[in-house]
């Protein structure tokens, strides 16, 4: 550190905080603060040093409180992740990647109903996938903006059509660094919930135009191989959408259109975000309430949830991040979460249940 540099510095938090003591070691100036509102303060601070190269740390030693200042190096991200072009590409690839996709479920559809053109049915389905997702992407951006935070654009992850899924989701990266809990947390909902509204949209629309099957016409298919059980659990939500409708219920089939089908990928992303795992968006929620020792339990509980769910990959998947990366950390790791945003969270624990793919025997029954 400079001396013209710290000198600046010490007078910046002198200017802030009343400071009983500072200590200066090699790589860092430590002030011991006796505010007790500093949450703040420490904020106005933090952003400050961030616009000087510094971070700011609030920590809590020998039940004393300080803020320790270090050197910031922004980390720098791969070639490839650095170029304007990359997210713009992968968007282009998962656009194709959901037309083909879309294409290829109608036309399987429409060799059981017609339910449309597959070309028009693709891009229904495209902007129905690619609409839930961008939201919730756009929920991200849009809370990180209220909070003054950096970020990249989204970068869509191409997926597997025809065989998988035709996109595994999105997500965007920050260019500063996260101050306090609230934050986070802040940032970590809105994605998921924005998202979630989109969803349930879909849903319902595919759900109205969802058509449906005798079951003895069906059982008829179902021997000849033309129509194939859904056995990857159904959400809540979806089943109440279809409710809406009087479809779902005994005696009848619901082919699972491609709409539906955006809206079941809709639901278990957002299910799938919502665990309080790793650095998903629910770890983020996790870890703002819980304290990293409880995150990590929670992150292990997540993936034993997917293994019961059948969804072996994804847990295996957290397992190997989490372990090289267990979670982001605040600057300020001390203040506490507001009473509201605790609030909240139980209802995100809410929305889990109502998102997750649940297997036909969990699934209540709506109908008479």
């Amino acid at each position: 550190m400079e001396d013209t540099s710290q000198e600046d510095i010490i007078s910046l938090v002198k200017s802030i905080f009343e400071v009983s003591d500072f200590t200066k070691t090699e790589f860092s100036l430590e002030f011991r603060i006796e505010d007790y509102d500093f949450k703040s303060k420490f904020e106005n601070l933090a952003r400050k040093l961030e616009n000087m190269s510094y971070a700011g740390k609030l920590e809590e030693i020998d039940n004393g409180r300080y803020v320790i200042i270090q050197k910031f190096s922004p980390k720098k991200q791969r070639r490839w992740m650095s170029s304007s072009w990359t997210p713009r590409i992968l968007f282009a690839i998962v656009i194709s990647f959901v037309m083909i996709d879309g294409y290829y479920r109608t036309s399987g559809t429409n060799s059981i109903i017609e339910i449309g053109d597959p070309l028009e049915m693709a891009g229904v389905y495209t902007l129905s996938l690619l609409g839930i997702l961008g939201i919730h992407e756009l929920g991200h951006i849009i809370a990180a903006k209220i909070h003054r935070l950096k970020t990249t654009w989204p970068y869509f992850i191409p997926g597997l059509p025809v065989i998988g899924i035709p996109t595994f989701g999105a997500f965007i990266q920050s260019r500063g660094l996260t101050i306090n809990r609230e934050i986070l947390f802040d940032v970590a909902i809105a994605g998921p919930i924005a998202g979630l509204v989109i969803a349930i949209i879909v849903s319902i629309y595919g759900a109205y135009t969802a058509p449906i099957l005798d079951q003895d016409i069906a059982a008829g298919l179902f021997a000849e191989s033309k129509l194939i059980e859904w056995n990857q659990g159904e959400p809540l939500l979806m089943t109440a959408s279809l409710a809406l409708f009087g479809k779902g219920g005994d005696g009848q089939e619901v082919i699972m259109t491609p709409v539906m089908f955006a809206a079941w990928i809709g639901f278990l992303i957002t299910f799938l975000n919502l665990l309080p795992a790793w650095q998903l968006d629910g770890g983020h929620m996790a870890r703002t309430l819980l304290g990293p020792k409880l995150h990590r339990y929670a992150t292990f509980g997540s993936m034993a949830i997917l293994i019961l769910l059948n969804y072996w990959l994804m847990a295996m998947l957290i397992l190997i991040m989490s372990s090289r990366n267990p979670g982001a950390t605040p600057l300020d790791d001390i203040s506490p979460l507001s009473r509201n945003r605790k609030l909240a969270y139980i209802g995100i624990i809410g929305l889990a249940i109502l998102c997750a793919p649940l297997p036909s025997d969990f699934l209540p029954n709506f109908l008479p």
